[in-house]
């Protein structure tokens, strides 16, 4: 199938972006990576009569310390998390999840406000802003605001952002010392989406747990954080028996859907499994 015939307009600036968007109403589309729009529209899944190109819009771009945050501008490519200094030091856990997006060729032209906006529940970058209790900057009509990524998904494919807005940054909480990070997942084949993903950050006080926020991807209609789970680690060490109390306290956080690819049981245990071995390298000062 092929798209249906739309519109084109460059947008200069955010102002210049909102202003086609309200002039369209609610048949216009942001577009800036396009991983997921342009497929969509050639499925004509999608078919706005307007597309407002984003790209060229320098507001968007770049990444900087902003106080005890990182900001990383919405046109920052998945490419750019793992070639970034800042990101590699600050937000080390996106640096971790990187390698795991897709393939080199979306990775070049795939956007952390893209990823960020659709909210695909099976995307990693949208499960490990959640993983860093980070906020995500909104523009709109109505002005900017910003929403606690806790706050920001709603379901499947849903989020905080109204029509009209889009999101121009992201801001991470800068990464301490006293902190440790882990990430991996279980797909099939590396690139393909994974059956079950996983990244956490935990604050330590000596060899104890502080504090500790652990997402997943791929278990629900969001990223999905597993707070009793988390809350079953806080003050404690972590040796095998905490880690397995904490392996067990999984199942009343994660109900995963029915799916024809993967059961709910066995998306549950890979879930388990991959909270062991992170918990582990947490232990092991990762």
């Amino acid at each position: 199938m092929k798209a249906r015939a739309f519109s084109y307009f460059r947008a200069a600036t955010i102002d210049h972006a909102l202003d086609a968007h309200a002039r369209a109403g609610d048949d216009a589309r942001f577009i800036a990576g396009g991983q997921s729009l342009v497929p969509a529209l050639s499925l004509r899944l999608q078919a706005p009569r307007l597309l407002i190109d984003i790209t060229h819009i320098d507001e968007l771009r770049g990444v900087r310390r902003e106080g005890g945050h990182l900001r990383i501008g919405a046109l920052t490519r998945h490419c750019e998390m793992l070639s970034e200094p800042l990101i590699a030091e600050f937000a080390p856990l996106l640096h971790a999840a990187a390698p795991f997006v897709a393939h080199p060729a979306i990775r070049n032209r795939g956007t952390l406000g893209g990823s960020v906006a659709l909210a695909d529940p099976a995307s990693e970058f949208p499960a490990m802003i959640l993983a860093l209790d980070a906020e995500i900057e909104i523009t709109g009509p109505s002005g900017r605001r910003r929403v606690k990524a806790d706050d920001f998904f709603i379901d499947l494919f849903e989020t905080a952002l109204q029509p009209g807005e889009l999101i121009t940054a992201i801001y991470v909480p800068l990464f301490r010392a006293d902190q440790r990070f882990a990430f991996d997942e279980l797909a099939r084949r590396r690139g393909d989406y994974a059956l079950v993903g996983c990244g956490m950050l935990a604050t330590f006080a000596g060899e104890r747990i502080h504090d500790i926020r652990i997402s997943y991807l791929s278990v629900g209609n969001t990223p999905t954080r597993v707070r009793g789970t988390e809350a079953t680690l806080i003050g404690s060490r972590l040796d095998a028996e905490r880690i397995a109390a904490a392996q067990a306290a999984l199942e009343g956080d994660l109900a995963p859907p029915e799916s024809d690819e993967v059961p709910p049981a066995m998306r549950l245990h890979l879930a388990r499994v991959l909270l062991g071995r992170l918990l582990g390298r947490l232990g092991e000062g990762a």
